[in-house]
């Protein structure tokens, strides 16, 4: 079924539905644009964009007519339609219009607005086959980034250098963009899960923690490893192996019908049981696709059964304030089961050779 199609199901006659968002423009389209308005209705739907995308959208995008707003602006372009398609109701994405934008559009649109933003993004929770290729190409980039960054590793650079080591590897093998920015940490700074590289030094017996991704065609990936460098500590080799025995419990408890926050206990529940409970504060996992935070997660506020078909990070951690941090993390599909995971960067300690 086209994306499209799954839209029209929301709708009654006299209904349509506002995508103003980038992920919901692409959802929809099955074409990327980075500046647009959509509208979708059952009599009619219509694309409009400026003069600067407006050749890629009549080239790439099918399903919608494609409007340029020269000379009209979106609110014209927008109640012609409303006008044309017998359009009484709209339904809009409120998490991701601001609020300037939302007034201009009740102000100006000869409709009432109504907020559907969960209906609009529901679908996105499961993926069709095209989509899960996608997301299949885009780990296999990261996967190959890992392989290539690891001997780039060096006592002496700094956690900046080697993030930028990591982004150009990336694109060398083919991203189209980054998934989000990368978290390249070091030494103590590996204590703190959504860290910032910076200009501190790489030393022998740090951990490094990389949690990145590639876009590749608009659908993500994303990855952690903490790898060692020269040697690891006894008291780092149990934490990261204990974040390990973590990660595989939630593996192994994971598949279509299982409630997220069943999936997140089964890891969270190792960590516990070894004495690190309060260490670990984020959930185990969040869905991803042309967003690298999308819902449902299997995370301890979730009750609902993870869809079939989902695609879901796993990553427990364990981070030990002004010491040092781990945190292993893959990209997983849920089948009925189990998971398929797409992450195939190894697992076990790496000790980069100094």
């Amino acid at each position: 079924m086209k994306n499209l199609d799954k839209y029209l199901t929301l709708l009654a006659d006299g209904q349509g539905l506002l995508l103003t968002s980038r992920f919901s423009r692409h959802y929809g389209a099955e074409f990327d644009i980075a500046e647009g308005v959509a509208i979708v209705t059952k009599r009619g739907c219509r694309y409009f964009t400026d003069s600067r995308y407006i050749e890629s959208a009549e080239n790439g995008i099918q399903g919608f007519e494609v409007l340029d707003i020269a000379g009209h602006g979106y609110v014209k372009r927008l109640n012609d339609a409303i006008a044309d398609f017998g359009v009484t109701e709209l339904g809009f994405e409120e998490n991701s219009l601001t609020y300037a934008e939302y007034m201009r559009y009740e102000k100006n649109l000869n409709c009432s607005l109504v907020p559907r933003d969960a209906e609009i993004n529901g679908f996105r929770g499961t993926k069709e086959d095209w989509e899960l290729e996608l997301m299949r190409k885009a780990q296999a980039i990261t996967d190959k980034a890992f392989a290539e960054v690891c001997p780039r590793i060096k006592v002496g650079m700094t956690e900046l250098e080697l993030q930028a080591e990591l982004i150009y590897c990336l694109y060398k093998n083919g991203a189209t963009g980054l998934a989000f920015d990368p978290i390249v940490v070091s030494g103590p700074n590996t204590s703190l899960p959504h860290g910032v590289a910076g200009e501190r030094v790489i030393r022998e017996g740090d951990f490094i923690t990389m949690d990145y991704g590639a876009s590749y065609m608009g659908y993500c990936s994303d990855m952690t490893r903490t790898v060692a460098v020269g040697y690891a500590t006894e008291e780092m080799k149990t934490v990261y192996n204990t974040v390990l025995k973590a990660q595989l419990a939630g593996l192994a408890a994971s598949k279509a019908g299982v409630p997220g926050e069943e999936v997140d206990r089964a890891a969270r529940d190792v960590i516990t049981e070894a004495g690190y409970g309060p260490y670990f504060g984020h959930g185990y996992g969040h869905s991803l696709g042309l967003e690298v935070h999308e819902a449902p997660s299997p995370n301890a506020k979730n009750p609902d059964p993870m869809p079939l078909k989902a695609v879901a990070s796993a990553e427990p951690g364990i981070y030990l304030p002004g010491k040092f941090g781990v945190r292993i993390e893959d990209t997983c599909v849920y089948l009925e089961d189990g998971v398929e995971i797409l992450t195939h960067s190894p697992k076990e300690l790496i000790v980069i050779p100094v």
